[in-house]
């Protein structure tokens, strides 16, 4: 909904947290987009849960219907949470696995399909687990209350009460307690954590929090999952109730968290937080000793800042590529020589993981492609890129497929497809064309991951995954399949051929190494020993070299080894989690579910069901204007509504106003209607007079919002048209002189823009463009003559050294009439502050040079934490033409901003100020400006 007028308390707070509940990799604010209309919904009522879902994931949603009541009280046993209401809105279009709880409105979202990376059980079933934690958290902090309409007030209680890695840890703890599997047992998950400890790394509390745009750091679920789980040891199954009690119960003191662990531990926050590395330390320092660790050769020179090369694979030349990931580099292809030097090939766009294969001189991976209007779609393409002449291609188009695997000599390709339905197969496609030849059977549905082929196509391996545990396949020359790894719950993945057998990854000795299974005798040996993680063995021209990455405190290296067998060795893996596995009763929640039912399903008519009123929140639009709010918002995103009224403490009157965005259609339209007071002053003659009044404020607007990428660049369409209606209530004295009605001035807007992928450090997007065309005029209303066309653009330029950007924007405007002195374009620096400005704005040309001067990592107690410190410098210039010139600037001067997080809370902050110059003397020379902004 088009509102400027939010509460920025609750907006911050209401948005930050719980908003990433994912329990996948990645992180996201909860979703407001919308699917397309071709979905049919269906709906499931059953123990409390409203199941709605697309038809075609019928089948998994009777399941879920029969799970979700079974387990739900022992998710929530031990904060005392047994029942519960909540709407679960399924989503099988996008191709990205995620999920979150949110407030306002009160709801879950399962992104049904499942990741080519992640667990070793049933990707639905340890979603529920994990989101269903979060739901007994969310009714723990708000006592489950419901009325009247508080969902944002307690979003924002929530947000200012509870820090997210609590909340996230809790939920991993429980879902690695619960269940056979869960990310706590993972040490490829634990590993950026395990790693920068043992290298004697010091991280604050608030890095290890809040990450780094430089240094390796934990990650935020991680971090909480293991003080969590280090509380659950020390404290009892009762610690993670009883804070969460005493925080609901004293709201109202300054970090109640934090005071509520204090009187529980002796130990706030930070203090607890060193007490957890302190406690690990000792833990993996011991598991270091009893599985030694080797160093291996780099591939690359060494990073100073956290660089991953992923998926090294040698080439005829001897030429290593590599998949490169930085801090200060988009990710790409590139070629590494045999002294290190690097040679970009191509840029590429978002991916499940990362992922490439290589053969016959060609590279194929897998990336997401979203749809242009509705983001609840996506899809995962295939693209390949041809190192004899530099050409890439999109190979296949609005496809559901992953981890393309090309056979050595590069003459067959397969990869897995999984439907709208869930099912996943095994397809061959031309590696040509991407068109698709065949698919091999999956009787069972177990879903599959990352396929391989040998040298010549003719033998196949790949993972499949289902609740029991991953296993790893082989189909031979003949077409016979076999299970060389039966049922585990090792994180088996990625298998390659070797010249002796398969390799895969797996942690089969507590850290994360590279295997080999021999197809026949089916015996397993280690090929690496590494100290934090070993994976992706890449097939080798030479059958005694491994190339493979290594995990180290800059990120995934690629290195070099001589082949080596080894025995597996001694699992030393320390389950930090065991604690809270025993409290929680040691066993898998999955084992004992009830027998399978059919639950009455009924078509969801989203027409039906548009109003859903959830907050009654009060919000602050400026410092004269404040009031409160009904707001409603459907369950799929498609109606926003709201009423309220508020206070103008300047003009000392009520607003009472209402608005509507209808949002499933490929336009989206709005409506907002205000009864507002207002004030002029006017002179028909000599007196000065004022009026006073109230009018009733229509308007209406149409947008088209559109958006659509391919490989590194992003392309963006808006259109937009919108129009008001004012009827004024005057007096008969002021009626004289002041229209009574404005009839319907039309606003037409057309923005276009271009961007390339930019990097975490870049101060600007690297490669850029936007134009925006904006029309003004009144073609219903004779009384008021005035047009206005107005032209805003935007260029965006590499800087002269790394992650610096140039900053060019030029702009025209053309009005007439009513619209003589309006400003529809970017104005230079100061031009509210300085006076004097009576010159009808025609133009302005702006010129902004921006670079990153520190990036500190700078914990400021519990006051900020500063991720970085950037500059910039500026030009600016204003109706340039006829007797301008253009060497004299309007305004010139620097600035300084910071990247923060104030007072350990999620949102980014950006924070700074800038000196203006002017080239005449005003009232005000120099101008200090302040800005601030903020992100999630």
């Amino acid at each position: 909904m088009n509102k400027t007028n939010n509460n920025l308390l609750i907006s911050i707070l209401s948005s930050f947290i719980f908003l990433s509940t994912s329990p996948t990799v990645f992180a996201q604010i909860f979703n407001n987009n919308q699917s397309p209309l071709s979905v049919k919904w269906r709906e499931i009522k059953a123990g409390g849960f409203q199941l709605i879902y697309p038809s075609e994931l019928e089948a998994e949603a009777q399941r879920m219907a029969t799970t979700l009541p079974a387990i739900y009280p022992q998710v929530g046993r031990s904060l005392q949470r047994q029942q519960t209401q909540l709407p679960i809105v399924f989503q099988n279009r996008l191709t990205m696995a995620n999920g979150f709880v949110q407030l306002a409105p009160r709801k879950s979202e399962f992104y049904s399909t499942p990741p080519q990376s992640f667990d070793s059980q049933d990707w639905l079933n340890n979603l529920a687990v994990h989101e269903l934690r979060h739901v007994a958290q969310f009714d723990k902090l708000t006592g489950n209350r419901k009325h009247p309409f508080p969902e944002e007030i307690f979003f924002a209680y929530i947000g200012l009460s509870v820090p997210t890695w609590f909340l996230e840890g809790d939920a991993v703890s429980i879902e690695t307690a619960l269940t056979s599997a869960g990310r706590g047992r993972q040490p490829s998950w634990i590993m950026p954590f395990r790693t920068s400890l043992l290298h004697q790394a010091s991280i604050s509390y608030s890095k290890a929090y809040f990450g780094s745009q430089k240094d390796l750091t934990p990650g935020y679920y991680q971090l909480g999952y293991l003080m969590t789980s280090l509380l659950r040891k020390e404290y009892g199954e009762e610690s993670v109730n009883t804070l969460l009690q005493e925080t609901f119960q004293k709201p109202l003191r300054f970090y109640p968290f934090s005071q509520s662990l204090k009187k529980l531990t002796g130990k706030n926050t930070r203090q607890w937080f060193k007490h957890t590395n302190k406690e690990l330390k000792t833990l993996w320092d011991q598991q270091e000793k009893n599985s030694p660790g080797e160093t291996y050769e780099l591939l690359h020179k060494p990073s100073k800042i956290v660089t991953s090369y992923h998926l090294p694979t040698a080439l005829a030349d001897r030429e290593v590529l590599t998949l490169k990931h930085s801090k200060n580099d988009p990710p790409a292809f590139v070629l590494i020589d045999s002294v290190g030097r690097e040679k970009k090939l191509t840029r590429i766009a978002y991916q499940e993981q990362a992922w490439l294969s290589y053969g016959g001189e060609k590279i194929v991976w897998d990336e997401i492609r979203f749809d242009p209007r509705y983001k609840n779609r996506s899809y995962s393409v295939i693209s390949s890129y041809d190192l004899s002449n530099g050409k890439r291609r999109q190979l296949t188009h609005k496809s559901r497929l992953y981890a393309p695997a090309l056979s050595g000599d590069g003459q067959k390709l397969i990869a897995i497809s999984i439907d709208l339905s869930n099912r996943s197969s095994l397809v061959e496609l031309d590696p040509q064309t991407g068109q698709h030849l065949q698919s091999y059977p999956n009787p069972t549905n177990e879903l599959l991951q990352t396929p391989a082929l040998n040298y010549n196509g003719s033998e196949m391996a790949w993972i499949s995954v289902d609740e029991r545990g991953k296993s790893l396949w082989y189909r031979d020359k003949n077409g016979q399949t076999h299970e060389l790894i039966p049922k585990t719950n090792q994180q088996l993945s990625r298998p390659v051929f070797t010249s002796q057998g398969i390799a895969f990854n797996a942690h089969l000795n507590g850290l994360n190494n590279i295997y080999e299974v021999n197809p026949h005798s089916k015996k397993i040996v280690a090929l690496s020993a590494s100290k934090y993680g070993a994976f992706n063995l890449s097939s080798s021209l030479n059958s005694s070299v491994l190339l493979f990455n290594d995990f180290g405190i800059t990120g995934y290296n690629a290195v070099r080894a001589t082949r080596e067998e080894r025995p597996i060795g001694e699992n030393h893996f320390v389950y930090v989690g065991q604690s809270a596995t025993e409290q929680e009763g040691d066993k898998s929640i999955f084992r004992n579910l009830p027998e399978k039912e059919t639950h009455d399903s009924q078509p969801y008519r989203p027409l039906a069901h548009l109003f859903n009123f959830h907050s009654l929140s009060p919000y602050v639009e400026d410092e004269d204007i404040s009031g409160l709010e009904l707001r409603s918002h459907d369950l799929l995103n498609t109606l926003d509504t709201y009423g309220g009224i508020s206070y103008n403490s300047q003009l000392r009157g009520l607003t009472y106003k209402a608005g509507i965005t209808y949002k499933a259609l490929f336009p989206m339209f709005s409506a907002v209607w205000q009864n507002r007071p207002r004030t002029t002053f006017y002179k028909p003659d000599s007196t000065v007079y004022q009026a006073d009044w109230r009018e009733n404020h229509l308007q209406f607007k149409a947008v088209i919002p559109l958006s659509l990428n391919a490989y590194n660049h992003t392309y963006s369409f808006i259109a937009e048209i919108g129009t008001t209606y004012t009827n004024r209530q005057l007096n008969t004295f002021d009626a004289k002189y002041i229209p009574n009605s404005v009839h319907f001035p039309m606003v037409y807007r057309l923005s276009l823009g271009h961007a390339v992928r930019s990097a975490e450090r870049d101060v600007s997007n690297r490669f850029a463009q936007s134009l925006t065309l904006r029309y003004f005029h009144q073609p219903f209303d004779n009384r008021y003559v005035g047009k206005l066309a107005a032209l805003e653009s935007y260029f965006y330029f590499p800087g002269l050294l790394k992650n610096h950007g140039f900053i060019a924007s030029l702009n025209f405007q053309k009005s007439s009439g009513i619209f003589r002195y309006s400003t529809e374009i970017p104005t230079v620096y100061g031009y509210q502050q300085l006076t004097n400005f009576q010159d009808k704005l025609n133009n302005t040309l702006l010129l902004n040079y921006r670079f990153p001067i520190l990036f500190p990592d700078w914990e400021i107690g519990p006051l900020a934490y500063v991720k970085n410190i950037r500059g910039g410098v500026f030009s600016h210039y204003e109706n340039l033409g006829k007797g301008s010139k253009i060497d004299q600037p309007k305004t010139y001067g620097f600035e300084l901003k910071s990247h923060l997080h104030l007072l350990r809370y999620q949102p980014l902050i950006d924070v700074g100020g800038r000196m203006i110059f002017s080239n005449r003397q005003y009232n005000q020379s120099p101008v200090y400006e302040f800005t601030f902004s903020y992100s999630f």
